[in-house]
């Protein structure tokens, strides 16, 4: 009897913890522990980076680091100010709903330059407590759904593509230039086909309905480790499969600046340093060319 009564509270717990370790592998930082970035210099033109944690995670005690963190060397700053706006845990729903984006936005000037990459948090069903409010409606048209909070208060969720329109179009609105990329690939999904495939197919149809540019970063960083290789590229990373090592974070940067290069034209081609001149632009292999592209509008 004791080892019947013992065993379905030892899995009760088990099963909790584990559900709790799951949950937490994808935090929500809490803001007011990261540090607002702001351009150095007024009279500059301003490359402002959007995202999540795996575009800046600070360190958070775990070695935890993301590509936007590690751009900088690659650009001039005598010509132009790199101001990294990402933060952990964030999907395009609550950059967008936290006010994030509203603070970008009263900063963009004409002349900026504005990259946005989410996808990593905004899937999943709407109201699953799991997602801790989070995921975003599928898709990228105009539909909504409610979502009752925890506290009892409804929200009008929009689609993936609605939030990444809203950045892009708020942003031509000032003067800048918008490119959207697709996120980074997560440590388990970059060997065998692609990640992020529906993710991709929503950003560049958002780029192309409303003038942003696009390049699929998830295929570039997948070719790149592709060629260097599956011991080598789990070094790149911190935990389980999606959150980079200082080093993969510096080898990830260097990736983004190879499909920054491979965009005609390139809005970033003159404030390149002489490190970032030196990263070759990105071009398809032969093995990916079939799936670097999002599939194509219905």
């Amino acid at each position: 009897m004791k080892l019947r009564l013992i065993a379905p509270a030892f899995a009760f717990l088990l099963v909790a913890g584990l559900l709790r370790a799951a949950e937490d592998e994808r935090p929500v930082v809490d803001a007011s522990k990261v540090a607002v970035e702001r351009a150095g210099n007024a009279a500059l033109p301003t490359f402002h980076i959007v995202g999540d944690s795996t575009v800046r995670s600070g360190g958070t005690g775990a070695g935890l680091w993301g590509w936007g963190e590690r751009i900088t060397p690659f650009f001039d700053t005598n010509k132009i100010n790199v101001v990294n706006h990402a933060i952990g845990g964030r999907s395009a729903r609550t950059y967008f709903n936290e006010g994030r984006w509203q603070k970008v936005a009263d900063v963009i000037k004409p002349g900026d330059v504005v990259i946005i990459q989410f996808g990593h948090n905004d899937q999943g069903r709407i109201g699953d407590p799991a997602m801790k409010g989070r995921a975003d409606g599928k898709g990228i048209g105009d539909e909504t759904v409610e979502d009752t909070k925890p506290d009892g208060t409804k929200e009008l969720v929009h689609t993936f593509g609605w939030y990444m329109a809203t950045f892009v179009k708020d942003a031509r609105a000032k003067g800048a230039t918008v490119i959207l990329v697709s996120p980074i690939p997560h440590k388990q999904r970059w060997e065998d086909g692609r990640d992020f495939t529906t993710i991709a197919d929503w950003d560049q149809r958002v780029a192309k309905n409303n003038g942003a540019l696009y390049f699929d970063l998830t295929m570039v960083i997948t070719d790149a480790y592709k060629k260097e290789g599956a011991d080598k590229v789990a070094t790149f990373f911190a935990d389980k499969g999606t959150h980079t090592t200082d080093t993969g974070a510096r080898f990830n940067a260097a990736c983004v600046i190879a499909g920054l290069k491979s965009l005609n034209p390139d809005p970033l081609a003159d404030f390149f340093s002489a490190q970032g001149k030196e990263v070759a632009p990105y071009t398809p292999s032969p093995a990916a060319i079939s799936t670097n592209a999002p599939p194509a509008n219905p």
